[in-house]
């Protein structure tokens, strides 16, 4: 989203009189600022919400122990990096630890899945407002 930063400020610079610049610049930057801090936010909870619900689904299908499901429950907030106790044997430790990589990476591609999708529709949307203006009178800006 970085490189759209840059188009986007020219596009809204170009698209306001002389005299209201630094009113749209100030929109501009508090909106791409706000918008940010929510992406974070709320993309932050559909992530923890995803893998806790893809890791239950896993932990169930391989038949982890309860020690296992108790020792993840503390953990869950560190996603990939929760880790097991010493005490399981190695294959239960490979076992669990596939399940909680599987579960990342399946709540990672529904974040990205997210963020092309809302790419997707600012692109469309972008492309009907600028159409719309471009079909009127460039002289009535």
């Amino acid at each position: 989203m970085a490189v759209s930063v840059a188009p986007l400020t020219t596009t809204v610079m170009n698209s306001v009189a002389p005299n209201r610049v630094g009113i749209a610049s100030g929109v501009n930057n508090a909106v791409a600022r706000g918008a940010g801090l929510l992406a974070i936010a709320v993309l932050g909870i559909v992530m923890l919400h995803s893998f806790n619900r893809a890791i239950d689904r896993r932990l169930t299908e391989v038949n982890a122990p309860i020690a296992a499901w108790e020792s993840l429950q503390g953990q869950r907030t560190k996603l990939a990096a929760a880790s097991l106790p010493e005490e399981f044997d190695q294959m239960t430790r490979q076992l669990i630890g596939q399940a909680i990589g599987e579960s990342f990476v399946h709540a990672f591609r529904l974040i990205m899945a997210i963020g092309a999708a809302l790419a997707v529709v600012s692109a469309v949307v972008a492309w009907l407002l600028i159409g719309t203006r471009a079909q009127k009178d460039p002289l009535e800006r």
